[in-house]
């Protein structure tokens, strides 16, 4: 069971390594994942809460079981931040006057006085220190228990620094002689910078922390905190969280919808740009479904809660953004890894640097230097942070787009991808059926078929029956009414006897000329769906009905095939209904009368050859869904749908997926410039700050240089709020897919009767594996296989004959 926990005292990637590793080794944990951005740990373990606290605790941290609100951690450590940074920066301002304005001939006064200078710097540094003596606390309690930190590293450089300039500053009272030589050895200055730099770095980090969580905070505040409520007769302002299933509320013009629900009266306009990303104005009226954070632009709605609390799609999507945010990508494995050892390494880095420069300059001054400039130029805080603030970021773009990422793993995998499937019915068409086509051979036809079709639930009769109301025909009393197999119905209406249904149903039950079947045939080559109704065995016209395309489906398609997907559309719609919106839409590829399993199968297939997304709607798209790399729902499908999917799509629009696979470029792109700075960065830095290039890195620069480090890294990350994801103008081509050299093989089969027989011939074949296709007819007697690589003849003869059908040959 997996559980959710704030952790504090976190201060760089070493910390969040350290919390890990700790949670990680006990007993009954799955695993626990902790998140140096939004200072969260989630542990998949049966073990109590307590024990899981203890171990943190234990680790030097803290924790506490994740609240159901949104702690703003990060906020506060900025404003602790400034607390610590205004102050240390003024008095940093006097400390390099007194100590540095002697070299640009500053008017100093009395503190050319090197004792009275020595003691006023002193005094500086640990008012300094004592502000920033954060650092100190935490990075003494890490290294006593052997898992040094960031804070471990700055606390280290900055006591070298302190610690080698008192004694100098004592020696110079103890030997006045010498002491305009000592007094350059004095490095208090360098103290109070250093801690004053690296705080300025982490309050423009922190800043731009709390930049990252915008998305989260601006949709906790979409939600209204009081909802206007009838009571009998009377409206009563209350609480949100006091609102009920089935209470009526009202939702008046300029007002946030407090809760889901359903419209009870009234219509208007509402706008979803919130929850969906799109700009339009959503129409609503009675049975309509409203959801918490919309906002309502005209008249007065009544309306009855359906969903309150943390039921609320707002809520749900909400949760949803911060267990994505919080979550880790794969990529980031390489910098925990590295950022496990990184602390440790760093130190003892430094006192190599120490010894191996007091031994060749054989100067103590220059040595340690030396040495505190290593300590206080690393930076774990950056290698820590390169993946979750994109990944922050970017679970944030994608929510005030309508696009929701399950995870980061999703967010990363999605661009990898070279194959992407979409189902037909309710993802490229609307799904709803209307009638487009009306051929009447008698007067009397609509009103028939409206009344016949107004008994059926089938949505082609409903489709009829709604055009009958629109035509204001008026329904007749319908007699002995019957659905029958083979669609078809059937029934008396005015003593007559009326058929409607499919032409194979009719033809089945009257002889129909050849010219009502040929346009019948026209409709069906148009993608259309034809009905035949009769009357007493005389044929009174015809109805086809059809599925309209989405708004943005063929400019969808066109980006993505322009991106480098291979596109398919798989439905279990018949090969002229999906042929014919091909024609209007164009895939790559159409696979028609596939059934539920089979388009698992078909997935399956396709993810021989790399990384399949699959994009559905519908129930029936569930198994898909999931066996698909990377799942795709429309919001507007079924909860089956949403919940075996990794990427939820609010709307009902395709255009969203292809933002969703820009976005998720875009992070990967952003992930892999953060790491790469991040590592250069310390691989850079760290050998300069040793003296390995031959140049001497003063420690003040060295930490300026770290303190820019991280808010680096973040800032990089922020430019994704600023991408264009609508825009193709960046889209470029990704190879995906190798090139596979492929053969073929000619297998000849007996005893193959039907299309039974080679649908069991192919299942078996294609389980093979380095079978990419089987092509079987019975008729040819005859298997064509393609190979992916080579499969023996013995193999495939096995393969066929287990399905108890004998092989004679192989080419």
């Amino acid at each position: 069971m997996k559980k959710e926990f704030n952790v504090t005292g976190m201060s760089c990637a070493a910390c969040s390594a350290t919390v890990e590793k700790a949670v990680r080794s006990l007993a009954g944990v799955e695993s626990a994942s902790v998140n140096l951005l939004t200072s969260s740990m989630t542990v998949d373990s049966n073990l109590s809460d307590d024990v899981i606290i203890k171990a943190v605790e234990k680790a030097g941290y803290g924790a506490a079981l994740k609240g159901k609100e949104v702690k703003k951690e990060v906020s506060s450590d900025e404003d602790l931040m400034k607390k610590r940074l205004y102050p240390s920066l003024v008095l940093l301002f006097f400390h390099l006057y007194i100590s540095m304005g002697a070299m640009i001939n500053l008017p100093l006064g009395f503190f050319t006085n090197h004792s009275i200078n020595a003691v006023v710097q002193l005094t500086i540094s640990i008012v300094i220190i004592f502000i920033n003596r954060k650092f100190f606390i935490s990075g003494t309690k890490s290294l006593l228990r052997k898992a040094p930190n960031m804070d471990s590293l700055v606390a280290l450089g900055a006591s070298a620094s302190f610690i080698y300039s008192y004694v100098n500053m004592l020696l110079m009272f103890l030997y006045p002689e010498h002491a305009h030589s000592y007094y350059h050895n004095l490095y208090f200055e360098a103290v109070s910078t250093i801690l004053t730099l690296i705080t300025l770095g982490k309050c423009l980090e922190a800043r731009s922390k709390t930049k990252t969580t915008d998305a989260i905070n601006s949709l906790i505040k979409l939600s209204p905190e009081k909802a206007i409520v009838l009571r009998g007769n009377e409206e009563l302002s209350i609480d949100i969280k006091d609102v009920k299933v089935d209470d009526i509320f009202i939702v008046y013009p300029g007002s946030s919808v407090p809760v889901d629900g359903v419209v009870i009266s009234g219509d208007g306009s509402f706008d979803e740009s919130s929850l969906t990303g799109e700009s339009m104005p959503v129409n609503k009226s009675i049975g309509s479904n409203i959801f918490a954070g919309c906002i309502c632009l005209n008249s007065n709605i009544k309306a009855r809660a359906t969903r309150v609390g943390e039921d609320t799609t707002l809520s749900k999507i909400i949760k949803l953004v911060e267990e994505a945010s919080s979550s880790k990508a794969p990529i980031s494995r390489v910098a925990d890894k590295v950022s496990g050892i990184f602390v440790p390494c760093v130190i003892l880095i430094a006192l190599m640097t120490f010894i191996i420069q007091l031994i060749i300059t054989s100067s103590l001054s220059f040595a340690l230097s030396h040495a505190v400039a290593v300590l206080v130029i690393s930076c774990p805080c950056a290698l820590g942070l390169a993946t979750p603030v994109a990944i922050m970021v970017s679970t944030g773009k994608g929510a005030k787009n309508g696009i929701l990422f399950k995870d980061a793993a999703v967010l990363e995998n999605t661009c990898k991808a070279g194959t992407i499937v979409f189902d037909k019915t309710g993802t490229i068409t609307t799904g709803k059926m209307k009638v487009c086509d009306v051929i009447s051979f008698d007067d009397e036809l609509l009103k028939y078929a409206s009344s016949i079709e107004a008994k059926s639930e089938h949505p082609l009769a409903k489709a009829i029956s709604n055009y009958g109301k629109e035509q204001n025909v008026k329904p007749i009393e319908v007699e002995n009414f019957k659905v029958l197999a083979g669609n078809g119905v059937e029934a008396i209406i005015d003593n007559s006897h009326i058929i409607g249904g499919s032409v194979r149903f009719v033809s089945s039950r009257i002889n129909l000329e050849n010219d009502i079947i040929e346009k019948c045939t026209f409709l069906s080559n148009e993608g259309k769906t034809p009905l035949i109704f009769t009357k007493d065995s005389s044929v009174l016209g015809i109805i086809a009905i059809s599925d309209s395309l989405k708004e943005g489906s063929k400019k969808a398609i066109d980006e993505l095939k322009n991106m480098g997907l291979k596109t398919v559309l798989l439905t279990g719609d018949n090969n002229r209904t999906a042929n014919a919106i091909n024609k209007l839409v164009g895939f790559d590829e159409v696979i028609s009368d596939v059934l539920p399993d089979g388009k698992e199968a078909y997935i399956r297939k396709l993810q021989k050859s790399g990384k399949v997304i699959m994009v559905g709607d519908g129930i029936n798209d569930s198994p898909a869904l999931m066996r698909a790399d990377i799942g795709i729902a429309i919001s507007g499908g079924t909860d089956a749908a949403i919940g075996s999917a990794s990427i939820i799509i609010m709307g009902e629009t395709i255009e969203n997926v292809v933002k969703a696979i820009r976005l998720s470029r875009r992070t990967l792109i952003n992930i892999k410039e953060n790491l790469f700075w991040a590592f250069i960065y310390n691989a850079i830095g760290i050998p300069l700050a040793a003296g390995v290039f031959g140049l001497s890195l003063n420690p003040m620069f060295a930490s300026f240089a770290m303190s820019l480090s991280s808010f680096c890294v973040v800032s990089n990350a922020l430019r994704i709020n600023m991408m264009d994801i609508s825009s193709s103008k960046k889209d470029r081509k990704y190879l995906f897919n190798k090139e596979r050299k492929e053969m073929t093989k000619t297998i000849y089969i007996e005893e193959m009767m039907c299309q039974h027989c080679e649908k069991r011939v192919k299942k078996a074949l294609e389980a093979l594996d380095g079978v990419v296709e089987a092509n079987v007819s019975f008729k040819e007697k005859c298997a064509i296989v393609t190979l992916s690589k080579n499969v023996s003849d013995d193999e495939l003869k096995n393969a066929v004959e287990a399905a108890d059908y004998p092989v004679t040959k192989i080419e």
